[in-house]
């Protein structure tokens, strides 16, 4: 009985030993890396869901990961600046991927300072193909004897970015409505990418002023806005202020889920849905 169990155990061994340990910043990065990398990898995301990107502070836990991982995807998200340094000192042999090289920033709505640029890069379906393109080279450079599998999922998900990419076209062609309501100006690659605009109610990273939102509500009445995009990590007050005087509805939906396809077709449905009504 041990004679044929030994050679099933050490197989299940030789898996689960060889794959690779792998970090990213963020739960959308972690979607893109699961569906190239398979089974192959290990995953750790260090910014959690509900949490910001902007501050956030790794755990000990996350730490620890850390100091084994063979792969860091940055993807240009805040907390990286001060933290990346320092995950490199924790572990030497750690190799920082830059998933955001050869995608064009664009500074983000309603910002006064400047040169700051929207990280919120992942949430256009073309961006989302230079991302993962970007991470399976690495992984092909570190795991040559996997080259066909991460080629293959590549292929795999450009097609899947293709299909995103006509759905959202698709649906939002019939409407005539191209401005939308956001709390924080998330959605500017989103906009960009489909003739849209969004509108921030958020000035500069704070929240409004009596007089500035008598201003948006007048501008959402202007352009017959009728749905306020808010994410669950930020208060909704001054969304839900603003709804009430407009007769619209404040629809939750975080750039930060990790399943990006699911995301996209949400805003997108909730767009061309306020259109309808």
């Amino acid at each position: 009985m041990l004679k044929k169990a030994f050679p099933l155990f050490l197989l299940f061994s030789l898996v689960v030993w060889g794959k690779i340990n792998l970090a990213v910043s963020i739960a959308p990065e972690a979607f893109i890396v699961e569906k190239i990398a398979s089974n192959l990898a290990d995953i750790t995301t260090i910014v959690k869901a509900g949490s910001s990107p902007h501050t956030y502070e790794p755990k000990p836990s996350e730490m620890k990961a850390l100091s084994k991982a063979k792969l860091y995807f940055a993807i240009g998200v805040e907390f990286e600046k001060s933290w990346l340094k320092r995950f490199k000192d924790l572990n030497p042999n750690l190799q920082i991927v830059h998933v955001d090289k050869n995608i064009t920033k664009y500074p983000i709505s309603n910002d006064e300072k400047k040169g700051h640029l929207d990280p919120h890069i992942w949430l256009d379906p073309i961006n989302l193909k230079i991302i993962a393109k970007n991470i399976s080279d690495a992984l092909i450079a570190v795991d040559k004897d996997n080259k066909a599998i991460y080629e293959k999922n590549l292929k795999k998900f450009l097609n899947e970015m293709d299909s995103l990419d006509n759905y959202i076209k698709t649906t939002l062609s019939p409407i005539t409505i191209r401005k939308f309501l956001v709390f924080h100006p998330s959605w500017g690659y989103y906009a960009r990418r489909y003739n849209l605009e969004q509108i921030a109610i958020e000035i500069a990273g704070k929240k409004p002023k009596p007089k500035e939102l008598i201003s948006i509500i007048k501008t959402a009445q202007k352009n017959n806005i009728k749905v306020i995009i808010a994410q669950p990590e930020f208060s909704t007050k001054s969304a839900t202020i603003i709804a009430n005087e407009i007769g619209g509805k404040v629809i939750k939906v975080s750039p930060m889920q990790k399943n990006i396809v699911a995301n996209l077709k949400k805003i997108t449905d909730t767009i061309a849905q306020a259109n309808r009504e």
